[in-house]
């Protein structure tokens, strides 16, 4: 494995201005991860401030039942133990569950909160545990029911799995029949090249499918599987055990609201004011909470002193709210905006691990945490990585492309490399008749004016024709020419197909599980030993 640092530009700009220590970006977060003190800074805060926080040991109960089910792993079970000591620190991240686990950006966000859980605990000399946060109350299906591999023909292959119900609940509380496991568990044994650890492959994702009544239940066995050993901790947002302890964090939540939606606008208000584009909606009336009512998730707002939905299904008064809440916590959920108060409430956090998106909303959430008695903690990009296989390369160095060739140059350079191969010259010969009959029929048309206006229309017409009918050819004998190297295109082909598909980053397409089923999990076991420099934008990794 070789791992050369390589520019990937992208996100927000409030995002990238952020990575790069911006001044004008500092001023929305409280500590700039770049500076060696701001761990130190945040340590003596979280030293001060246990009270703030749900009982830990609470928490660490809670969580061993839920890890017990779906991460019974020895490291784990010493990373909940440290948890329970007050000088335990967490550096935690989540994702929503993802069907395979989604797309390999999941992996690389789990990896990079146990390495800057590692790197911590050895600067600080203190336990620094790693926490992941799935975000099982999520309900948006959509975005978490499928992935995509690259078939052995290189094609871009979408696996979706079905619902089996149109209610909008939370993907914790979908139940999933066994015939929905099977069927996905088919298209992605029929798409997958065969390969010396296919079978392996396929056999550990069937024991997790087989062993899991949801996606998140099958997220968390997969991430358990892979990170388990190095005492990467679960936590799913939906487990009702973990409602129950929140109950007092939602009931701040709601006495608190009206300040809280105040502060949130006054952000996004401030946010647009410095010219930065918002990736959260911060709106009139949002209560920025969920309230699951007959099994669906649906959003609050307050309108004439009571807590409603938009459709009408649900309305209470803040008092009644509350009594709601201490009968039923399970019915409550955080929004994008509250999430992170309910983290740093049930968890002492060091850090968090942020995708570019993450980090650009979380801005909108500093002047809150003080609101709430807290205080944002730092801010950690999450390591960004492109695989490229030998094959790749490969072709890369055949065509003489570079990694930057392929994101920003990449049309170009094909369109130039097939233009290199028309010895006959085709392209320039045909231009070169079409501009000769346009210098020789030209005036001619013109002169038709002298005999009859009406034959200059019809004559501008035959000319565009003529015109057409010679650019269908020279396109025709392009493509032929582009038949006769077949070989060549297919290697262009697969390159971008591999590196940049769907015009996007390699991680936020395609699934661990294709590149298992290629190299086996040795390479992962190789990231995991690599240092990381949370300051370098992304790495290209050479199989």
């Amino acid at each position: 494995m070789n791992v050369v640092p390589e520019a990937l530009r992208s996100g927000s700009t409030l995002a990238v201005d952020y990575r790069e220590g911006a001044e004008r970006a500092s001023v929305l977060y409280t500590y700039n991860y770049r500076n060696q003190s701001s761990y130190a800074e945040r340590v003596k805060w979280l030293d001060q401030s246990e009270d703030t926080r749900l009982d830990r040991r609470a928490v660490a109960r809670c969580l061993r039942l839920y890890n017990g089910k779906h991460n019974s792993h020895e490291a784990v079970h010493k990373a909940l133990d440290q948890l329970e000591q007050p000088e335990t620190l967490v550096v935690t991240g989540g994702q929503q569950s993802g069907l395979f686990t989604g797309p390999l950006l999941v992996i690389y966000k789990a990896a990079t909160i146990i390495k800057a859980a590692r790197e911590a605990q050895a600067e600080l000399n203190r336990p620094v545990v790693p926490v992941f946060w799935i975000a099982g109350e999520d309900h948006d299906w959509d975005e978490v029911n499928h992935t995509y591999v690259l078939s052995s023909n290189l094609d871009l292959k979408k696996i979706k799995l079905e619902q089996q119900t149109q209610i909008r609940s939370s993907v914790s509380q979908i139940e999933l029949a066994s015939d929905a496991w099977d069927g996905v568990l088919q298209e992605l044994e029929q798409l997958l090249p065969d390969s010396e650890y296919k079978q392996d492959t396929l056999l550990t994702i069937q024991n997790i499918l087989s062993q899991s009544a949801s996606l998140s239940d099958a997220f968390a066995k997969m991430l358990a599987s892979m990170f388990g050993k190095y005492g990467l901790i679960l936590l799913d947002s939906a487990d009702p055990e973990l409602r129950a302890l929140e109950k007092s964090v939602f009931k701040r939540m709601i006495e608190n609201n009206d300040l809280l939606e105040r502060t949130y606008l006054d952000t996004a208000k401030r946010i647009t004011d410095m010219g930065y584009e918002l990736q959260a909606e911060a709106a009139e009336g949002a209560a920025n909470l969920f309230y699951i009512h007959e099994g669906e998730r649906r959003l609050l707002f307050k309108a004439e002193e009571q807590f409603v939905d938009r459709r009408g299904f649900v309305a209470f008064s803040k008092e009644a709210l509350i009594t709601e809440l201490e009968s039923h916590p399970e019915r409550f959920s955080n929004n994008v905006l509250t999430r992170p108060l309910m983290q740093d409430s049930i968890l002492p956090v060091l850090g968090v691990v942020l995708g570019q998106g993450e980090i650009a909303y979380w801005a909108m959430t500093r002047d809150a945490f003080e609101v709430f008695g807290l205080q944002m903690p730092v801010l950690i990009p999450r390591l960004s990585y492109t695989l490229i296989d030998p094959a790749v390369h490969k072709h890369m160095d055949r065509h003489e492309l570079s990694f930057q060739d392929v994101l920003h140059r990449f049309d170009a350079r094909k369109e130039a490399w097939l233009d290199s191969l028309d010895q006959l010259g085709l392209d320039g010969r045909f231009n070169e008749v079409m501009e000769q009959f346009k210098a020789l029929y030209t005036p001619l048309v013109e002169q038709l004016e002298q005999i009859e206006k009406g034959l200059v229309k019809l004559g501008e017409t035959n000319q565009s024709r003529i015109l057409e009918e010679l650019q269908f050819m020279q396109q025709r004998s392009r493509e032929a020419l582009a038949r006769r190297n077949e070989t060549g295109l297919k290697q262009w082909e697969r390159v971008i197909q591999s590196l940049y598909p769907l015009g996007r980053p390699q991680e936020r397409v395609y699934n661990i599980y294709q590149v298992v089923n290629r190299f086996g999990w040795t390479w992962l076991d190789e990231l995991m030993e690599q240092p990381a420099d949370f300051k370098q934008e992304h790495y290209t990794i050479y199989l």
